[in-house]
């Protein structure tokens, strides 16, 4: 069989059987939660609730009035200890509401329902989803809502179900595609029916092959549904790769996947859409892979939303004595914490320890125009300028070389013999970029 690829992107170590193996195994429900009042692209929330205020499972305790938002649900059943600024692990503090746990009282579980595929409106599906704070859960976190309400000019003909998970050490989509098949396969087709797609792609990296097989079984008679196999290369499983691969469709430079017809969700996103749609459960929790050389019992975790990230460790057996680092996500696109207090969050798909042998910081030393950074990027960028205008602050050039189009993959970063940070300096000059805008009007 041959495999879909795209050109360009990397072949790091991957270090998943640490984790791939086991089921995932529930979190201990923790006293007390910290809920970010932003855990998605969009506009922030504001508070529903007040100091001391008793909250359930699942009640919403903050929205905001925008179209790209997502409202936040509490993930225990406890009282409100304060509203205040917080840790947080991408952007470094915000406001969140600080929830203890009432230990007395029983948690509220959501029974299965039935959803009729014939009879459910579009409408009905995106106010379940947005009702609910559905995000992307593969880590942009984008309102899921917001993305099956493409514009009426912009037809859909092909929904992508991403079962990649091209990130080194993280395997909770492929446990999520192992053991929640039927429910990835009916948020596939919720999605299809919402947006009016004629056609489901399952695109699942072939080093998931059990997966791959049974979603190959599971689909045998779904005449408008094909899984397919794709190369293990990094990065496959961003999106606009994936369409490439897949499809031979390229999104526009500046543009979205709905400009070519297709829309992708992540496989944790699909089921998370099925609660919503089928049993009214919002977004409290998700899978975080817990990982690394670092951490005693690396696995898989269904984990409460504002549980810190101390007591997930701690589930996974806690740290080695040699661990040094915690990331979250994995070890090329994920964001390294400087504390354990900060809390699991939407965007949450792994927890990474790495050990002191692991992390040697090489020394930077100046580009020798290799060319490898250009050679293996998938966007078809040229690093190097974004370093040269970033270290000499011609933050306006920036857009003559299209930096908004980087994915921020850190493909140019892992193959620089120079150990150049060229990511950071991505960062620097997009956050510099849009400054400059936001001041010009």
């Amino acid at each position: 069989m041959r495999l879909k690829s795209f050109k360009q992107g990397i072949h790091p170590g991957y270090y998943k059987g640490l984790s791939e193996n086991g089921p995932i195994k529930k979190c201990p429900s923790p006293k007390k939660v910290i809920i970010p009042l932003s855990q998605h692209t969009g506009a922030p929330c504001k508070p529903l609730v007040e100091r001391k205020d008793k909250v359930e499972r699942g009640q919403k305790i903050g929205e905001a009035d925008a179209f790209i938002t997502s409202p936040v649900h509490s993930s225990i059943t406890g009282t409100v200890k304060s509203i205040d600024k917080q840790p947080h692990p991408v952007s470094g503090s915000f406001d969140a509401v600080i929830i203890e746990r009432d230990e007395s009282i029983e948690e509220k579980e959501w029974e299965k329902g039935v959803i009729d595929l014939e009879k459910i409106s579009a409408d009905e599906v995106r106010k379940k989803v947005r009702e609910a704070g559905i995000v992307g859960l593969g880590g942009a976190a984008f309102p899921a809502s917001v993305k099956i309400s493409p514009p009426k000019e912009k037809p859909i003909d092909t929904i992508i179900l991403n079962g990649c998970e091209c990130e080194p050490y993280l395997t909770a989509d492929h446990r999520i595609m192992l053991e929640y098949t039927d429910d990835c396969i009916l948020g596939l087709k919720v999605i299809m029916k919402t947006v009016g797609a004629k056609k489901g792609i399952v695109g699942i990296e072939a080093n998931k092959m059990d997966a791959f097989k049974l979603f190959l079984e599971k689909t045998k008679d779904e005449g408008n549904i094909d899984v397919e196999l794709l190369e293990v290369k990094y990065p496959e499983g961003a999106e606009k790769m994936l369409i490439k691969a897949l499809l031979s469709r390229e999104v526009p430079a500046g543009g979205l996947p709905m400009d070519v017809g297709v829309v992708v969700h992540n496989v944790g996103t699909a089921v998370s859409i099925v609660e919503a749609v089928r049993d009214n459960k919002p977004l409290i929790e998700r899978v975080v892979t817990v990982t690394g050389k670092g951490v005693n019992n690396p696995g898989n975790f269904m984990v409460a939303i504002g549980t810190p990230f101390s007591d997930v460790i701690e589930a996974a057996g806690g740290l080695k004595d040699n661990a040094v680092k915690v990331i979250m996500g994995g070890p090329l696109m994920g964001i390294a914490q400087s504390g354990l207090d900060v809390p699991v969050v939407k965007g949450t798909s792994g927890i990474l320890v790495l050990t002191a042998d692991e992390t040697d910081i090489e020394e930077e030393v100046n580009c020798i125009r290799c060319a490898r950074c250009v050679d293996h990027c998938p966007m078809y960028l040229i690093p190097t300028e974004f370093v040269k205008f970033a270290r000499g602050e011609a933050w306006e050039r920036m857009d003559s070389v299209n930096i908004m189009d980087c994915i921020e993959c850190g493909s140019c970063a892992f193959v620089c013999p120079s150990k150049i940070p060229i990511v950071q300096y991505i960062k620097l000059g997009k956050l510099a970029l849009r400054n400059l805008k936001s001041k010009k009007g």
